[in-house]
């Protein structure tokens, strides 16, 4: 007799089965993939031990796991072929995104049999100085260059080319201007509707005030600033800025009482349909209209496959309980897309249901029960998650409970239910606004008391880089925390939690220190670590948008690596590329002393480098090395670039900025020698106008390091360059080959420790 496997032990196994095939670093043929899902699928079917079918289970999971991934990597725009361009056809999809003039959309090329050429997949494009942005599904000829994805990598910050695995990114680009780009026709689809919602909430309370009701309706989350995006990720909201799994829920709800309401005005009905099941699909129609709407995202994916099992059970007559729906839905989301196991949405997602029914028991004592469980979900919500926070964004929000506990009752059961009505009445505004106008008005004064609780010290936490068996303790301490009542010594699972809030240190030791050169694209960031000091050197370039280097790269770098606060800021010159994220190192930490080769060009206060005296931390000297003016006085912005050098008992860091020829053939080469190992950054980035022969003979680097953009527009670090420093004797590294790359100063032997953040962790999407 063959046993059954129940739904919960095959989920489980299937989602071990597909994690674990993601820390490989070079992926099989996907024909051999596909051969081994075929074998596993037909000992699953055949097998009677339960032992066996679920190995079988497990090996079927990961070998489609595996196929989806090389099939996702074929598809990838060849890296012989970056930079060439091309003429696709294809169709606008998703909600195109403007950033002052440019646009920037996804796109879906039609396929050509037989053009190498032809991009396989989904390539995300940038139409600069475009008046009117491309509508979605509307179906173009557009002249592109493309290049394959490519993303910076940094301690703390996300992984560009795993999101771009998981979206099926094949290519990234920008529209060429050429005549023949042309718009060859329009079609409809939901995206279409989701845009034309989003315009006429705009038109109905303009752009500024219907910025989170178009995020609530449609998932449209483009009138959304930076900061909004920090408020929401300070209070713990996020999840409530677009459409969620529960608001979902929410809809479905809504449409359940829109078929109890037409039974009462239509009893007959019940002769032709038993009034449970039509309540149930009209649940799953209102439901799934509105997932759509939301552009199918995955916490909305999950909702509605978990509502779609409770209307077949109950079309089946049949019971069902929360394990099971859960487990079905996630099954039904690997056999559709095993990849979305990169996905932080996909673990956030099912671990907060799961929770949820884990720990947080119905009950039947009236309005102090409700409010009871209200309380306990939004602490199981605020801590059980906390561990998965931190793992996939180095912080988490200390005020999230305080802040849920208001916002998701009233988003969720007054906001949700009156935008929907009031989108579905747009065809008479009058009408909609009645529905609108409350919705907005008590979203904007929630948003002025988040912002509030948002900029109360302590709001956030952040911690240093976890391994993964820390992230597993703490997440089954807060499942122990918050287990039902009758489990012995639930209290002791708050110690479980302590390796992660309290993760261990490795400071330098007196005398040594570490260097950090971060991997920001074209421009420049490094940290400067002692045993008890940090030092940021330039924060990186400004991006469109209002983001910056600063704030996206540096501050989750301090954060992961556990150096922070920051002590002092040198910005080497006002250049963009080198300034562009100081103003946030600034807003973290207002404290830090701020140094500048061009004061008057920063946005905040700050004093010159020139004249500074030594200083020393922990056994460390840190000196400006002084750059002469140029005959005349007039010094190019780039010479005035402040060079540090930082001397330990093991080695020394010069750090160089922009300087160019000029500055250093001016600079003494009294002050440049050492008999120290010496790293070295690539004055401005292994420009052919810097790095001249004197200089490098001076200062005799050990190590000299680039910091560039990979294929820039500049060609940094020129080829020539890169051989000179050779030539010296430099081992070369770049950061946008390698990633960010830390340097260890260390007091005794080996002299210098090199680690290369793409090089150690190998994973097949870095090819």
């Amino acid at each position: 007799m063959r046993i059954r496997l129940s739904p919960v032990s095959v989920a489980v196994v299937a989602l071990v089965a597909c994690t674990a095939v993601q820390g490989l670093a070079a992926l099989p043929s996907w024909k051999g993939s596909l051969l081994v899902c075929v074998l596993a699928l037909l000992v699953l079917l055949s097998a009677r031990r339960v032992v066996v079918r679920l190995g079988a289970v497990a090996v079927l999971f990961a070998a489609w796991a595996l196929f989806h991934a090389a099939l996702a990597m074929q598809a990838r725009w060849p890296a012989s072929l970056d930079g060439t361009d091309v003429t696709v056809t294809g169709s606008v999809i998703g909600l195109p995104r403007r950033s002052g003039a440019d646009v920037s959309f996804v796109f879906a090329p039609e396929s050509r049999r037989g053009d190498a050429h032809a991009p396989r997949g989904r390539i995300r494009l940038t139409w600069y100085r475009r008046a009117a942005a491309p509508a979605p599904c509307e179906r173009w000829r557009l002249t592109v260059r493309l290049r394959r994805p490519r993303g910076v990598l940094n301690p703390g910050s996300a992984d560009g080319e795993r999101n771009s695995l998981q979206r099926r990114v094949a290519a990234t680009g920008y529209v060429r201007a050429v005549p023949d780009n042309r718009r060859l026709s329009t079609a409809i689809c939901a995206d279409g509707w989701r845009a034309r919602i989003a315009k006429a909430l705009d038109t109905a309370l303009g752009e500024r005030r219907a910025r989170i009701l178009k995020a609530l309706a449609v998932g449209d989350t483009r009138g959304l600033d930076a900061a909004d995006w920090d408020t929401a990720r300070a209070t713990g909201v996020s999840h409530l800025m677009a459409i969620s799994g529960f608001h979902v829920g929410v809809a479905g709800g809504g449409g359940v009482l829109l078929g109890r309401l037409l039974y009462v005005l239509l009893p007959g009905l019940a002769l032709r349909l038993p009034r449970q099941i039509a309540q149930a699909l009209a649940g799953l129609a209102v439901a799934g209209v509105y997932a759509v709407l939301a552009g199918l995202g995955l916490p909305t994916v999950r909702s509605l496959l978990m509502i779609g099992v409770v209307v077949l059970a109950a079309c089946c007559r049949r019971r069902t309980n929360g394990a099971s729906l859960l487990a079905v839905a996630s099954l039904v989301v690997l056999g559709v897309d095993p990849l979305s196991v990169l996905s932080a949405g996909f673990w956030l997602s099912f671990a907060g249901v799961g929770f949820l029914m884990l720990c947080v028991a119905p009950t039947s004592d009236g309005w102090r029960g409700w409010l009871s469980s209200l309380l306990h979900a939004q602490a199981v919500m605020s801590i059980a998650l906390l561990p998965l926070c931190l793992w996939f964004f180095g912080s988490a929000s200390l005020v999230g409970f305080a802040a849920n506990l208001v916002a998701a009752p009233l988003v969720s059961f007054v906001a949700v239910p009156l935008i929907l009505v009031g989108c579905a009445l747009l065809g008479a505004p009058s009408l909609a606004g009645i529905f609108l106008t409350p919705a907005c008005w008590g979203l904007s004064h929630l948003w002025r008391l988040l912002e509030a609780m948002a900029r109360m010290p302590m709001a956030a936490i952040g911690v240093a880089e976890g391994m993964v068996a820390t992230t597993l303790l703490a997440t089954l301490g807060a499942a122990w925390l918050f287990a039902p009542r009758g489990l012995p010594l639930r209290g002791c699972g708050a110690l479980l939690l302590l390796p992660m809030l309290l993760p261990p240190r490795d400071p330098p030791q007196h005398g040594a220190f570490r260097m950090w050169a971060l991997d920001v694209g074209q421009g420049l960031a490094v940290l400067v670590r002692t045993r008890s000091h940090t030092l940021v050197y330039d924060a990186g370039p400004a991006y469109a948008g209002g983001r910056d280097a600063g704030a996206g790269v540096v501050l989750p770098a301090v954060t992961a690596l556990g150096i922070g606060p920051v002590d002092r800021l040198v910005v080497s010159h006002g250049d963009s590329d080198h300034a562009g994220g100081a103003g946030s190192i600034v807003f973290r930490y207002p404290g830090a002393v701020r140094l500048s080769g061009e004061p008057g060009r920063l946005g905040f206060p700050s004093r010159p480098c020139s004249g500074q005296a030594p200083w020393s931390w922990d056994g460390v000297l840190f000196h400006f090395i002084e750059v002469p003016e140029a005959r005349g006085g007039k010094t190019a912005s780039n010479d005035r670039s402040c060079v540090l050098a930082v001397e330990g008992i093991g080695g020394r860091l010069v750090l160089t900025g922009d300087i160019g020829h000029g500055a250093e053939r001016r600079m003494a080469a009294a002050d440049l020698a050492s008999a120290l190992p010496t790293v070295t950054t690539m004055a401005h980035h292994g420009s052919r106008h810097s790095s001249v022969a004197p200089w490098l003979a001076a200062v005799k680097p050990t190590i000299s390091i680039a910091s560039a953009g990979w294929r820039n527009r500049f060609g940094h670090p020129h080829p020539s360059i890169v051989d000179r420093h050779a030539a010296m004797g430099a081992e070369v590294y770049v950061t946008a080959r390698s990633g960010a790359i830390r340097v260890d100063f260390p007091v005794a032997t080996p002299p210098l420790v090199m680690r290369e953040w793409r090089r150690p962790a190998a994973r097949y999407w870095r090819e």
